[in-house]
């Protein structure tokens, strides 16, 4: 779940890590360099050593969480000598492809969604993975996670970081006050907001949607959510694919069971106005008149822990926090979306896959996690490592084995729809646009080819 301009990837790391400095070049040549002796090189030999060898890494990743991110390879650098530079760009995501095919591409690559991954794939610019990187994915990862780093059949890409959205922020104390349950089905979050409106104060939820040239995205969440619970991961699966149309009635039924919330004035805008503001409420605001008592409930992922004000305590006995979309049911097991990177090579040799299953070890996401700000579905990882309550909480969600993950559907949609025709019709079907209109228009927008 990438953010550049939307909410798939916030840097949350500006929060809590409290580390200064920016890095969009982050070198270890000479870190190599250093004494060996200083630095317990035990986790490290596993991947050899190598003289006089230099990795190159790309992605989207910059500033902070740049800087973060070379930490976690500079102990393997001295130990295995491999020398490892890392160039992080926003316009990673466009010039890849070109950089692939020119024949300039960086040895390794950190691909922030499945869809660029199967690009690259598909013109042949990727090399299949190690048998050690896929032994790591077979060790640390579900089978889900695995299928978004293979492609016709052949594995290439481990996971790297991860991230889960369809909170739900609410009050504790409200709901201790006033003897909330957190609800365990959805009939259940909806007699829950019912009774909220029903008492007649403040409306139950609060919401936004504007985030400049991405306004809408947030709404994309709401219905990827309502599909993955309602119609079930293979008709989601079916759906991102394009194998059943955009307008199918099950896609049309969670736009439905979402207006039951975002169009309806007797459960929004809380604080903030009558349903046409949430169209122009900035998403990072929108779940702010919680903290006033002015709304109960806003739907946002597990980054949004950064967006409340200082002193804010997030924790269950704190000022907010935050519980999943519950299912359908409350024995149906929970499914989630989310997102996360992929680690593709674009050069194959000894030392790019060492560090490749580096990054794909246990040891490189206990490192990176205790830095705090970020975490990874990796089975080894200790949830103890993450940063605070939500991400140690959102660890083991994703390490649940009976746990549904996909990655957010608009991340694997034609970016027509994805980030363009989705985002869109969202605030069509805000502005009055039924949900089928809204999803015969998007189903009209994707590329025939």
């Amino acid at each position: 779940m990438r953010f550049t301009q939307r909410g798939r990837r916030i840097l949350i790391p500006l929060a809590f890590a409290g580390v200064a400095g920016l890095a969009l070049t982050g070198c270890t040549g000479d870190i190599a360099a250093q004494d060996k002796e200083d630095i317990d090189c035990s986790p490290y030999e596993e991947y050899g050593t190598f003289e006089n060898e230099s990795v190159s890494i790309a992605g989207t990743i910059v500033d902070t969480e740049a800087d973060l991110m070379t930490q976690t390879w500079q102990d393997f650098a001295a130990c295995t000598g491999i020398e490892v530079n890392y160039q992080g760009s926003q316009e990673f995501e466009t010039q890849i492809a070109v950089q692939a095919k020119a024949g300039n591409a960086p040895d390794i690559g950190i691909v922030p969604q499945p869809g660029l991954f199967n690009t690259l794939a598909e013109g042949g610019y990727l090399k299949p993975a190690s048998q050690a990187v896929e032994d790591h994915v077979d060790e640390f990862w579900s089978e889900d996670w695995k299928t978004y780093g293979t492609y016709d059949g052949e594995f290439y890409a481990a996971p790297l970081m991860a991230s889960v959205k369809g909170y739900i922020w609410y009050s504790p104390s409200e709901f201790e006050e006033k003897g909330y349950e957190i609800p365990k089905t959805l009939d259940e979050l909806m007699e829950l907001s019912e009774t909220i409106a029903a008492e007649g104060d403040h409306k139950p939820w609060c919401a936004g949607m504007e985030s400049g040239e991405a306004s809408g995205w947030p709404g994309t969440d709401w219905i990827e959510d309502f599909v993955l619970r309602q119609a079930g991961p293979d008709v989601y699966d079916q759906w991102v694919a394009h194998e059943i149309p955009f307008n199918d009635p099950a896609i049309v039924k969670a736009f439905d069971s979402a207006a039951e919330y975002l169009k309806n004035p007797d459960m929004v805008n809380g604080g903030l106005g009558d349903v046409s503001t949430i169209i122009s409420t900035a998403f990072g605001d929108a779940g702010l008149p919680i903290l006033d008592g002015e709304c109960s409930l806003h739907h946002q992922a597990s980054f949004y822990e950064g967006f409340w004000p200082e002193g804010t305590t997030v924790a269950p006995d704190g000022d907010v926090y935050a519980f999943l979309m519950p299912p359908v049911s409350a024995d149906a097991g929970q499914a989630v979306t989310g997102g996360g990177e992929l680690v593709v090579a674009f050069t194959e040799s000894d030392a790019v896959e060492a560090v490749r299953a580096y990054l794909s070890s246990d040891t490189w996401a206990n490192k990176r996690v205790s830095l705090g700000g970020v975490i990874s579905a990796n089975s080894g990882l200790d949830p103890e490592n993450a940063g605070s309550d939500i991400l140690k909480d959102s660890v083991e969600i994703l390490q649940n084995p009976d746990t549904v993950f996909r990655f957010d559907g608009s991340d694997l949609m034609p970016s027509a729809v994805g980030a363009s025709s989705f985002w869109t019709g969202i605030i069509e079907w805000l502005n009055g646009k039924s949900s089928q209109d809204v999803a015969d228009t998007i189903e009209s927008s994707w590329p025939s080819s």
